[in-house]
């Protein structure tokens, strides 16, 4: 009851800002926030920056409401740890204030603990700020009440965006109607370190509407004034695809298992069925490789943008290289010494059958070079089987921690060389 009494007491406090409201379409600055005067409805900013922010809208629905579950996976499925690293954001976006009101008082009974913490925020969007929702542009031969739910569906994203941007480093988005995997925050951390060096504006964790998208927080003002800017051209979805292409990501970077799975039965749009589910979902991404931050070195020559990277990623992409001769070698070689538990390799493609490895073996290296593109000493851990390699058990194979892994061709083929995935479980540094 005190909690509640707290929660209700923030929730009278309301952020004071100059701020014009016939100046919103003024979105020339595109580095800094909007500044809104938004009303806090439980909880308060964290008072440091944490590592990532997971950010979700909701309004009310004809049938169904899944957000308590939403908000119950999120930290159910989290250690204390993790938790401490993320603040979870809801912005109530429904006009009905009565509603909004409501669903506080549920949060803060259930999550009080959370709330208390500063790992939880409740926050709202007053409708001043809102552009206006009626004579909007027809596309896609939606009906009127569409066109007005997704357009100011991409409002409420942005005003949630834009109030998240400098709360830490990442930002996830999800939806109000979705189940977490077990740990999901130390995955997409793994991830992350997988991809450093690399240039990226969106990774995926789910292939499923808006669900499971992480940008780097410094583009969420660019990218909720995008979503403002043509708020009534198309769903944000599509938008958001655009907004990674004219940030030159041009290839969609989702990673498997996906670490999120939509729950909701009904749409929040007229209570219409809607039963999708993401069928890559994992529950315990436990099974998730790590993939250790390393570079990849080889001799086989690379077809086109099919780089060797693309091969260590664990997204849909792949390494084709042109018909490798034997002696020819794959390396990955390792920023640190990792202990490796277990190794995975696929080759070869659906599309492309022939294309796979037909002979070969895999080793394990110590000693790394000067120079950083190999190591000088290794010993050989197992064959290619039909084109795939499968070990497990190797944390003794060799006397130190590996800081390579080389795949050598044993065998010429006429056959090109797709490396479709190389996974790597490692044992966590004592």
């Amino acid at each position: 009851e005190e909690a509640q009494r707290w929660a209700q007491g923030i929730g009278l406090q309301q952020l004071q800002a100059d701020w014009n409201l016939h100046s919103l379409q003024n979105l020339t600055n595109a580095t800094s926030v909007l500044s809104i005067s938004y009303h806090y409805l439980a909880g308060i900013p964290p008072l440091r920056k944490k590592f990532l922010t997971v950010g979700l809208c909701s309004i009310k629905r004809k049938k169904g409401n899944y957000l308590l579950e939403t908000l119950r996976s999120i930290f159910d499925q989290s250690t204390r740890e993790e938790l401490n690293e993320m603040v979870a954001v809801v912005h109530l976006a429904d006009p009905d204030q009565e509603w909004n009101a409501q669903v506080v008082a549920h949060i803060a009974k259930r999550f009080a603990h959370q709330i208390l913490l500063g790992r939880l925020l409740v926050i709202h969007a007053p409708h001043e700020y809102y552009p206006s929702l009626e004579g909007l542009k027809q596309n896609f031969n939606d009906a009127k009440d569409r066109v007005k739910f997704r357009s100011k569906q991409n409002v409420d994203y942005a005003y949630l965006m834009n109030f998240a941007a400098n709360l830490s480093t990442y930002y996830l988005m999800i939806e109000d109607d979705v189940h977490c995997a077990k740990n999901f925050f130390s995955a997409i951390r793994r991830v992350l370190e997988s991809q450093k060096g690399s240039y990226w504006v969106t990774l995926e964790f789910s292939k499923l509407g808006y669900i499971g998208k992480l940008y780097h927080s410094s583009d969420l003002p660019q990218l909720s004034r995008f979503l403002l800017l043509f708020y009534q051209e198309m769903p944000c979805d599509w938008l958001l695809g655009h907004f990674r292409l004219l940030l030159t990501q041009r290839e969609v970077i989702r990673f498997k298992p996906s670490l999120f799975q939509h729950i909701g039965l009904y749409s929040s749009f007229q209570g219409s069925a809607n039963k999708l589910k993401d069928e890559d979902f994992e529950e315990d991404p436990a099974a998730l490789p790590d993939n250790p931050p390393a570079d990849m070195v080889t001799d086989i020559a690379s077809f086109e943008n099919y780089s060797p990277n693309k091969a260590y990623s664990n997204t849909e992409e792949y390494f084709w290289g042109k018909a490798p001769s034997a002696g020819n070698s794959f390396t990955i070689v390792f920023k640190q010494p990792a202990r490796v538990l277990r190794i995975q390799i696929q080759t070869g493609s659906e599309k492309h059958h022939e294309d796979y490895l037909q002979a070969g073996h895999v080793e394990l290296g110590t000693q790394k070079k000067s120079d950083g593109k190999g190591c000088n000493m290794y010993t050989s851990i197992g064959l290619f089987e039909k084109g795939n390699f499968n070990r497990q058990g190797l944390e003794n194979t060799t006397a130190s921690a590996p800081e390579c892994i080389r795949i050598v061709i044993t065998q010429d083929q006429s056959e090109w060389l797709i490396i479709r995935s190389i996974s790597i479980w490692t044992k966590p540094s004592p």
